[in-house]
């Protein structure tokens, strides 16, 4: 039995069996290693222990009525069975060990910023998250996953949160399947084809209706943007800029939030996301605004960006985005296309804030464009 107390946190590792053989001593060993102990909450940690016996189970019973904010972690799969079995997770809080898995000798089929995508086999993709590294948080990508899955949008089916290394990821089952990316730029005789499937996909999200409360405003997400930006931008173009996103039209309609061609995968003709993090509702220039971003803003102070992160030009990166969005708009309209861009520059400037503060090349670039196209325009609507 080993033990740590860390910010009044007590968590109690319990290994090997506890039965009617050792129950006793155990609950000897754990109230020694309790007592004289100042903690808020009790953790039981089951990462180690194989199997637990009704004498077991009456010792977690007994602490659960003494410590309420008693908390079971990392229940292997049969101890987990048992507690469910017997009622436990009914009145404790358990969570069970996440399965491990070896992506050493998997294909990387998808690279973002924030994650990357394996191939494990044909009918199965892990996406591993670079610096996520709490449950709770990918949890929360799939309730939002499913979610949208139940509203119709067309979401690869999510299984599991999975360990891999030190990091934490999530199972996807798949049958053969292929990146978006990869789809356009291998198979250039269908590129037209997937651009406006792609099209379509952005516009059925943005048409779905979501009533659901958890799901948080975008619109409120860019106010709090704007207002961290307060400090960054002349008086009146804060203000204009403010006053501008709080007359976009409020839409309890779908926007995923970062819908670029790594993020969607083809699976026999249809296209599937797989990265439901940003999901929230508002005006579809939130969304487009996301795209363009992702596609042409970079390259603007920091040319390679686009080869770097997609793999592909920026002259190509900049053509597909418009594709997209002529598609999407249903002509090419430069006013529409200014307004989207000119959200992405608020996005872009508070991105930048975030999590680049020192990069004033491109602060000082996007702050420019963004001042100029506040003098252009005064309202956001693009007519859909």
């Amino acid at each position: 039995m080993d033990y740590t107390l860390d910010n009044e946190v007590l968590s109690v590792q319990i290994n090997g069996e506890l039965n009617s053989y050792n129950a006793e001593q155990v609950e000897k060993e754990v109230e020694a290693t309790i007592n004289g102990k100042t903690f808020n909450k009790l953790i039981l940690d089951f990462a180690n222990l194989y199997y637990i016996s009704s004498a077991g189970l009456r010792i977690v019973l007994k602490l659960k009525q003494k410590y309420s904010s008693l908390t079971i972690i990392d229940a292997t799969l049969e101890v987990y069975d048992i507690l469910q079995m017997t009622g436990f997770t009914n009145i404790i809080e358990v969570k069970k060990a996440l399965h491990r898995v070896d992506v050493s000798e998997a294909e990387v089929i998808g690279t973002g910023f924030f994650s990357t995508v394996y191939r494990i086999n044909k009918d199965t993709i892990i996406k591993v998250f670079n610096k996520t590294s709490d449950p709770e948080q990918i949890e929360r990508e799939l309730r939002l996953a499913k979610e949208a899955f139940i509203l119709g949008i067309p979401t690869a089916i999510s299984f599991d949160v999975v360990k891999v290394n030190d990091k934490l990821g999530v199972r996807f089952e798949m049958l053969d399947c292929m990146s978006l990316k990869n789809a356009i730029i291998d198979h250039p005789k269908e590129a037209k084809e997937y651009i406006e499937k792609y099209a379509d996909l952005l516009k059925k999200i943005n048409t779905t209706k979501c009533d659901d409360p958890k799901i948080p405003d975008i619109k409120k997400f860019y106010l709090t943007k704007i207002d961290k930006l307060k400090a960054d931008l002349p008086a009146n173009y804060y203000e204009k800029a403010k006053k501008m996103l709080e007359a976009i039209e409020d839409r309890r309609t779908l926007i995923h939030g970062d819908c670029h061609f790594k993020n969607i995968f083809v699976q026999n003709g249809e296209l599937l996301l797989i990265d439901m993090d940003t999901l929230s509702i508002g005006y579809p220039i939130f969304e487009l605004a996301a795209i363009c971003a992702s596609y042409t803003l970079y390259d603007e102070d920091e040319a390679g960006n686009s080869e770097k992160f997609f793999g592909i030009k920026y002259e190509d990166a900049l053509n597909l985005y418009n594709s997209v969005v002529n598609h999407y708009l249903g002509q090419d309209d430069v006013a529409k296309k200014e307004k989207i861009k000119l959200v992405a520059y608020i996005h872009l400037l508070w991105w930048n804030r975030v999590n680049e503060p020192n990069n004033m090349v491109r602060y000082e670039g996007v702050k420019e464009r963004l001042v100029k196209l506040l003098d252009k325009y005064d309202d956001l609507d693009i007519g859909v």
